[in-house]
């Protein structure tokens, strides 16, 4: 099995979420559970707890004596990371809008981004590397706050 599979995976599921978004395609059983509130919170924290999880990879390069893990890490963020169209999915068959929409496309943005990371694209050049490493855990930060914004205007306005 190839290192890299999980690129023809994720980007398989992205294929799939954008189709479905295009052509308007509902799963009718999901897309009912979707409009309750309760399915929408748990969910939502379900996303935003695998959002946290994908914030290990940088706890684990940047502390020395976990530095040996971090090809592990790496591997369970790459993989974890293919599967977010599915887990965006079963939250929401919708980007949404206003700010909704902006998290959503800065969400994908950043998906197709770490499918496309610098190991795909074999760049040896460090400032490459830098400049997609700044704007990746830039929108990473981005979204991390847009979800704990987007958290607390849903239980705000319950």
């Amino acid at each position: 099995m190839s290192k890299q599979n999980y690129i023809y995976i994720g980007g398989f599921l992205f294929l799939l979420f954008v189709l479905q978004d295009a052509l308007e395609l509902r799963w009718e059983p999901l897309y009912s559970l979707q409009q309750e509130q309760s399915y929408r919170r748990w969910s939502g924290l379900g996303l935003m707890i695998i959002i946290l999880f994908q914030w290990t990879l940088s706890l684990v390069r940047i502390t020395p004596k976990w530095e040996s893990r971090s090809i592990l890490f790496h591997k369970i963020h790459n993989w974890l990371g293919a599967f977010t169209p599915l887990l965006f999915y079963i939250h929401s068959m919708e980007l949404g809008f206003a700010y909704l929409m902006v998290l959503s496309v800065t969400f994908f943005l950043n998906f197709l981004m770490g499918m496309f990371n610098l190991q795909v694209l074999k760049s040896k050049s460090q400032l490459v590397f830098q400049g997609w490493m700044i704007i990746h855990v830039g929108f990473s930060v981005f979204i991390t706050f847009m979800t704990f914004y987007h958290i607390w205007v849903v239980f705000y306005y319950e």
